[in-house]
C-alpha cells in the first residue's frame, strides 16, 4: 500500500510578494498553489492508494473564496482518479471558540466519496484499491473541546496543557487498542512532539501551552506509521521503530526556513504472512528560491560596491532577498540604496535593505566610595581600566600606585610647611 503524506499547505500565506499581473491574485498564494499541485499530479501518476493531509491546509481559520477554489481544485482531481483523500484539522483550520465551523468542515458535507475530514479524534477504517487501511485521526487538540469540567476551572496553562496531553495519549492508546494487528495502521495527527524542531514562524509557539506528546506515546503498536504535521521541517523522530514523521511545509513561509528543503512523504507498508514493513521517501517540492544575505562591511572600502559584490555572487533572479549589511564601529553608513535597489531588479521580491551596527560597550563604572582612602581608590580605578590583566599592566599598575603614594607624601610634607609657616 503506498500513500503520499503531506501537511501544512498554508494557503493564505502572503509575505513577501506582490499580486500577479496576469491572474490578479498574489504571487505567494500562487507558489503555494504550485507546489500543492506537483503533489497532487504525482499522486495521479503514481496511482497513490490515498492521500493524507495532517492540518493546517489554510493560514487561518478563515480563508477567501480563492483560496478555498485553489484547495478544492486539487480535492476534486484527486477524487475523479479515485484516490481517497483523508484531512485531519490543524490549528489554523480551527477558530478555537465553541460551536464555529472550523475551515475544513465544508468538506465533510460534500456528496463525494472518498473524502475524510477527522475534526474530532476517532478511528476509521477506509477502504483502497488495495484493501482496507485503519486510520486514527488526532486533530489539534483544543482547550473547548478536553477542558470543559468545573475541576479545571482553576488551573494554569501548564496545567492544563498536561492533562490534554495525558488525555490525548490515552485516547490514542484507546484506539489502538482496538485495531487489527494484520491491517495497515497509520495514526495520522496535528500535534506537536517534545523532540521535534521548530523552524521560522513556528518557533514562536509557546511550548508552555502547547500541549506536547512524547514519542512513546504515538509510536505504539500496532501503528505501521505516525504521520504529523505542525513542524514545518522535515524529520524522522523515531529512526528505530514505527517512523514518526513531519514532512514539513510544501513551501517556505519566512526567512527562517530560508535554508530548509520542502516537501512532502511517499510512504510505503508492505505486508508479508506474519509480518508488515514500513518505508518512506522525502520528496522535494518546487519552491521558490529565498536568500539572506549578509555582508560585513570594510570600512575603508567603498561600502556600496562591497554590497553589490556579495549580491553578485547570488543567483536573485525571481528569488525572494534580504540584505543584511553591517556597518563597522567607528564609521557612517555609505551605502547608496537606489544603487543596491537596481541590482535586485530581477529579484522577485526584496524583502529589506537593513543596516546593522556595532553596539557600543559601555564603560563598567568603578564603585567608589568616599569613605574609601586614596590606596584604595586608586587601586579599584587602575584595575578597572586594565581588565585583560597581563604581567605588563599589573606591573605598569604598581608603578602607577608608587608614583601616586610618592605624590601624596610631598603634597602632605608641602602641607606640614605650610601649617607651620615655613
Amino acid at each position: 500500500m503506498n500513500f503520499f503524506h503531506t501537511a501544512d499547505l498554508h494557503f493564505g500565506v502572503e509575505n513577501y510578494g506582490k499580486l500577479d499581473p496576469v491572474t490578479g491574485i498574489h504571487s505567494r498564494l500562487l507558489d503555494f498553489k504550485k507546489s500543492l499541485e506537483f503533489v497532487v499530479t504525482a499522486a495521479i501518476a503514481e496511482k497513490i492508494d490515498f492521500f493524507l493531509l495532517c492540518g493546517d491546509a489554510y493560514k487561518t481559520a478563515h480563508p477567501t473564496p480563492t483560496q478555498q477554489k485553489f484547495l478544492l481544485q486539487q480535492l476534486l482531481a484527486l477524487q475523479q482518479a479515485n484516490i481517497p483523500v483523508v484531512i485531519i484539522v490543524g490549528n489554523h483550520d480551527h477558530p478555537l471558540s465553541f460551536g464555529k465551523a472550523n475551515a475544513l468542515d465544508v468538506f465533510s458535507d460534500l456528496p463525494l466519496e472518498g473524502l475524510y475530514v477527522f475534526s474530532k479524534p476517532e478511528s476509521r477504517t477506509i477502504q483502497t484499491k488495495r484493501g482496507p487501511v485503519q486510520i486514527v485521526g488526532i486533530p489539534w487538540p483544543t482547550k473547548n473541546n478536553l477542558v470543559t469540567h468545573e475541576e479545571h476551572r482553576f488551573k494554569n496553562a501548564h496545567e492544563i496543557a498536561s492533562y490534554i496531553s495525558q488525555r490525548v495519549g490515552d485516547m490514542i492508546a484507546g484506539f489502538a487498542a482496538t485495531l487489527d494487528p494484520k491491517l495497515p495502521a497509520v495514526l495520522a495527527g496535528h500535534l506537536t512532539v517534545s523532540t521535534g524542531v521548530f523552524s521560522g514562524s513556528e518557533k514562536c509557539a509557546i511550548m508552555g501551552t502547547d500541549p506536547v506528546f512524547l514519542p512513546s506515546q504515538l509510536a505504539i503498536a500496532p501503528f505501521d506509521y505516525v504521520a504529523l504535521g505542525h513542524l514545518h521541517r522535515y524529520q524522522n523522530l523515531n529512526a528505530k521503530g514505527a517512523p514518526i514523521v513531519y514532512p514539513g511545509s510544501i513551501e517556505r513561509v519566512d526567512f527562517g526556513e530560508r535554508k530548509e528543503e520542502k516537501g512532502f512523504c511517499s510512504v510505503t507498508i508492505e505486508q508479508a504472512e506474519s509480518s508488515k514493513n514500513c518505508r518512506f521517501e522525502f520528496i522535494k517540492t518546487p519552491i521558490r528560491p529565498m536568500f539572506q544575505i549578509e555582508v560585513w562591511l570594510e570600512g575603508e572600502q567603498d561600502q556600496t560596491e562591497q554590497v553589490l559584490a556579495s549580491i553578485k555572487k547570488e543567483s536573485i533572479d525571481g528569488a525572494i532577498l534580504k540584505i543584511l549589511y553591517h556597518v563597522p564601529l567607528g564609521f557612517k553608513d555609505m551605502v547608496d540604496l537606489p544603487v543596491i535597489t537596481r541590482a535586485c531588479s530581477k529579484a522577485h521580491y526584496v524583502a529589506g535593505i537593513v543596516p546593522v551596527y556595532q553596539v557600543v560597550k559601555r564603560e563598567t563604572r568603578v564603585a567608589l566610595k568616599s569613605n574609601m582612602d586614596l590606596d584604595t581608590l586608586l587601586e579599584k580605578y587602575l584595575t578597572s581600566k586594565m581588565l585583560a590583566q597581563t604581567v605588563l599592566q599589573e606591573k605598569q599598575k604598581n608603578e602607577l600606585l608608587l608614583k601616586a603614594k610618592l605624590l601624596q607624601q610631598e603634597l602632605q610634607e608641602k602641607q606640614n610647611l605650610h601649617e607651620e609657616g615655613l
